[in-house]
């Protein structure tokens, strides 16, 4: 990992990482979600409104494994001084707000023909609801240090202490009552028969792809614009007229 700590590296890296990612994250997502729309059978219970779980379910677990990257990239920032796990960082949390609120928007859809309801403040829902609060400070957060000239360890704890939200979503329909079916998919068997496990495992992939896609793109961006910053501050104190010392006339 430490090799790419170099923005010059990271860059040639991503250079021809970032277009490899985004257009078989486009393919697959796009392959899988028309197929769960399209041509994946009514379930028996839920009806065509299952068709949903393509978009809910990735969504779910990029923005917790949004959160999770940004977590790893704090604690590589406050261990090993990482210079890019701060960009990293920064990168990660606006896609990771964007897919947390599309997996609320859509398991709001979702619940309303299912539970009989838009919402409920049960423990996967609430905890949920906190991670994109939790996100939208860290974007708060770490673009008020930016601008401020702060350091970026104040988002790097941030990040770690948000990180203990991510195993109570996980465990929030096991360990409290639920109007949250429990877990389909588990470690070594899954609960879905392959018309629908299939897809999903597609889609995930595929909007997995995109989001790393994305990251991409805002740190190349982010790196560019710290760039402009250090050249226009050199400039600027390059322009700065030279203090000549005072002298003083002395007086026979």
């Amino acid at each position: 990992m430490h090799i790419y700590a170099n923005p010059k590296r990271f860059l040639t890296l991503a250079k021809w990482l970032m277009p490899l990612t985004l257009w078989s994250g486009l393919a697959l997502a796009g392959g899988a979600v028309f197929w769960g729309l399209i041509m994946a059978p009514a379930e028996a219970l839920q009806g065509e409104s299952v068709r949903i779980l393509f978009i809910h379910v990735p969504s779910a677990w990029l923005a917790m494994g949004g959160w999770a990257g940004i977590a790893i990239s704090s604690a590589m920032l406050l261990i090993w001084k990482h210079p890019l796990a701060a960009i990293a960082a920064r990168a990660i949390a606006a896609p990771g707000l964007v897919f947390c609120a599309i997996c609320l928007a859509t398991g709001s859809i979702w619940g309303r023909p299912t539970w009989g309801t838009w919402w409920e403040w049960d423990g996967r829902l609430t905890s949920m609801l906190v991670l994109l609060f939790l996100y939208a400070g860290y974007i708060a957060l770490s673009q008020a240090t930016a601008r401020s000239g702060g350091s970026d360890k104040i988002a790097a704890i941030f990040g770690l202490i948000g990180a203990i939200n991510i195993p109570i979503i996980n465990r929030s329909v096991v360990w409290w009552n639920s109007l949250h079916q429990p877990p389909s998919i588990t470690a070594g068997k899954s609960a879905m028969t392959a018309e629908y496990f299939i897809p999903l495992l597609v889609a995930v992939i595929g909007f997995s792809l995109l989001f790393s896609a994305v990251v991409l793109m805002r740190m190349r961006t982010l790196i560019a614009e710290q760039q402009v910053e250090a050249r226009l501050r050199r400039r600027a104190l390059d322009d700065e007229p030279a203090v000549q010392p005072s002298s003083r006339m002395e007086t026979a």
